[in-house]
């Protein structure tokens, strides 16, 4: 059960604070543990030293965030979302430059403009692709830093424990919602997002719902199976990469903002590190990660429910076969 908000204020933000500082100042001590253990490990997995670089690149980025929040508190900025977002950016532009030189990422992305032809800008809801950890840094970042939007998202409510997550999150139009809450609480917590977004905002939700596995893809066909919805599951057994899409969530933000444009993301490149231990056992030495993003107008989305919910198919499809194609492409490269 998640602690009290005073409680993770009180306690969790500040520990973070102690551990960095514990951290930074016994660096050489734990880079010295991490080269004598790379010796031990197969070549593969000799990259201790990156990941403790890493870390403490990161709690030093959540520990000055925290700081800057708690200014902000102080000098009576708390609602200021501007300069929340601000912080947000500068967070994950930081986090973004360190994985390029730590672990030599490099993200190729294929993307659409995302106003329209009138040079309006509109809202926009974003439809990703769910696959590892990293995923959902990435795509807020580039929102963020390429096209300037404000991004509103629902995420579990577990990822306050994350003390900076948690109070800069926690001020903004965004919603956490408890693990067993039910479909019904997301849907409603999408709609409100969505009913309030202007030009500069975007929406961005995970249709899949949580990470691809081949046991996930057997559950979620066997579920619209025990559901009737048989044309739907023969469509999810054609999909190799991709869990069938959950079209509700879609479905309520688009009623809920028809002026918004939608996108579809796809993004392929380090699908099998989910867990720590994936990440552990097969970063890569070099990074590379490739997206597309495809853009809907709103005058383009279908009207009628069934429609909408073959149309979220269909870019389903059409993300399956760009990712099959992509891992044809690096097998060939």
């Amino acid at each position: 059960m998640l602690p009290p908000r005073i409680l993770r204020r009180l306690v969790l933000a500040p520990l973070v604070i102690v551990v960095t500082v514990f951290m930074v100042l016994t660096l050489p001590f734990w880079l010295v543990v991490a080269a004598a253990a790379a010796l031990r490990l197969p070549p593969p997995q000799r990259r201790s030293a990156r990941f403790v670089w890493f870390l403490v690149v990161w709690l030093t980025l959540e520990s000055a965030v925290l700081v800057a929040c708690l200014w902000l508190w102080v000098a009576g900025g708390a609602r200021r979302q501007e300069r929340h977002y601000a912080l947000i950016k500068w967070f994950l532009e930081k986090v973004y430059t360190t994985a390029v030189h730590i672990f030599q990422l490099r993200v190729d992305i294929e993307k659409p403009d995302l106003p329209d032809e009138s040079g309006v800008a509109r809202p926009i809801i974003v439809l990703s692709r769910h696959a590892g950890p990293g995923d959902s840094f990435l795509l807020i970042h580039h929102l963020l830093e390429r096209y300037e939007r404000r991004p509103r998202i629902v995420m579990k409510a577990a990822l306050q424990y994350d003390p900076s997550l948690d109070v800069v999150i926690n001020r903004l139009p965004n919603a956490f919602v408890p693990r067993k809450s039910g479909q019904t609480l997301v849907i409603e917590e999408i709609r409100r997002l969505a009913a309030t977004m202007s030009g500069q905002d975007a929406l961005v939700i995970f249709p899949e719902g949580g990470n691809f596995t081949p046991r996930r893809r057997q559950k979620a066909i066997h579920r619209l199976e025990e559901k009737g919805l048989h044309a739907e599951a023969e469509r999810a057994r054609g999909m190799n990469h991709l869990l069938p899409p959950r079209p509700n969530g879609a479905i309520a933000a688009i009623e809920a903002c028809p002026s918004a444009d939608v996108v579809f993301v796809a993004h392929t490149g380090l699908d099998d590190l989910v867990t720590l231990h994936d990440i552990w056992r097969y970063l890569p030495i070099r990074a590379h990660i490739t997206a597309k993003w495809w853009r809907v107008p709103a005058g383009d989305v279908p009207r009628g429910r069934e429609e909408r919910i073959r149309w979220l198919y269909d870019h389903w499809e059409q993300i399956d076969e760009w990712i099959t194609a992509q891992h044809v492409a690096a097998r060939r490269g």
